[in-house]
């Protein structure tokens, strides 16, 4: 005859509960079990993995992961020192260059390095470290501007396109196919001659005009591509907005191509910048920019070839930082490259 099986302990009476050890199992309602020694956000941190051997990662997004892997990049840090320190002169040149740039002594036109003039003097006189210092203030400025301005300008109309379609996005494609025809150099020459204005606003808007085309196609299919994804239709299905869609679900999602393509294309408008002000249409004196100095340095070359030198050192190393820190970037957030 079989033993009887001992009753199982019951509660005390009030509403007490009998302390259970760490990992403790009670029966729940359905017949199945669960863990009264383990809080839940503790439960879902330590939940296997999808291997079971360990427990699961929390899910990162693109631009966590993008960070990540920016952080441990070389190429990304010493880009990025470098732009900082740019940056940093143009906004307070003097904290490492005294005197004015339009200060000049034509008696020691051509001398080479001497104290108080590390890089020496241009064909003018004036003193080659100051104006080369003082000279970033200005192509970080034209560039940063000109990049925000043909990002902006180009996202809106490219995203409209790729979203709407329709008359809408062919009436932009041909549009582009005409921008894309003019030649940037030959266009500069041809607009900015009939400039007189001394700023900068006349290079800034003529690089927004011809660069929006590039960005618009690049933010079209970003656009395109975000708005087939699932979970876009499925806002659809719940009835959003064109308005939210955009602004919460596709915008986020499709703006990556297009800050990888402005990063780049920053040192490229910093290089467009210092060529028309060479060819003597872009920024004009007193204005101080590099391809004013190196305009102004080319007849010396042979007698004080430290006046071109310098400033085209200058002018090289900040297109090549920001070229790389766009490589960079685009590398972190290629997905292919996972």
């Amino acid at each position: 005859m079989p033993e009887p099986m001992p009753p199982e302990p019951r509660p005390p009476s009030g509403g007490g509960r009998v302390p259970e050890e760490d990992g403790a199992v009670a029966a729940t309602g359905m017949g199945g079990a669960m863990d009264l020694a383990t809080s839940e956000g503790e439960t879902l941190e330590k939940a296997p993995g999808p291997d079971g051997t360990g427990p699961a990662e929390k899910a990162r997004s693109l631009w966590s992961d993008a960070w990540r892997d920016l952080r441990r990049n070389p190429v990304f840090i010493i880009s990025a020192l470098v732009i900082l320190f740019l940056v940093f002169i143009s906004l307070w040149p003097s904290a490492i260059a005294s005197g004015s740039p339009l200060t000049c002594d034509l008696a020691k036109a051509q001398e080479g390095s001497q104290q108080g003039a590390p890089f020496g003097y241009d064909g003018q006189g004036c003193n080659v470290y100051t104006r080369t210092v003082y000279g970033a203030r200005t192509s970080v400025t034209v560039g940063v501007l000109a990049t925000l301005g043909v990002a902006l300008f180009g996202s809106v109309l490219g995203g409209l396109a790729g979203f709407f379609g329709g008359t809408w996005d062919s009436v932009l494609s041909r549009t582009t196919d005409i921008f894309f025809a003019i030649p940037v150099v030959l266009g500069g020459l041809v607009l900015l001659s009939v400039v007189t204005s001394n700023t900068v606003w006349p290079v800034i808007g003529f690089m927004v005009l011809l660069g929006w085309p590039q960005i618009s196609r690049i933010a079209r299919g970003s656009v395109i591509t975000a708005k087939q994804n699932d979970y876009v239709q499925a806002a659809r299905a719940l009835g959003a907005s064109n308005s939210r869609m955009l602004l919460r679900h596709i915008t986020p999602n499709a703006v990556a191509p297009v800050i990888v393509v402005a990063t780049i294309a920053l040192g490229t408008y910093i290089a467009l910048e210092a060529t028309l002000s060479y060819l003597g249409v872009g920024l004009k004196p007193p204005t101080v920019s590099w391809g004013i100095d190196i305009s102004a340095a080319s007849p010396y070359i042979r007698n004080a070839p430290h006046a071109l030198l310098w400033p085209s050192g200058a002018l090289a190393l900040t297109v090549l930082a920001f070229i790389m820190l766009g490589d960079a970037v685009r590398d972190a957030l290629d997905p292919k490259l996972r």
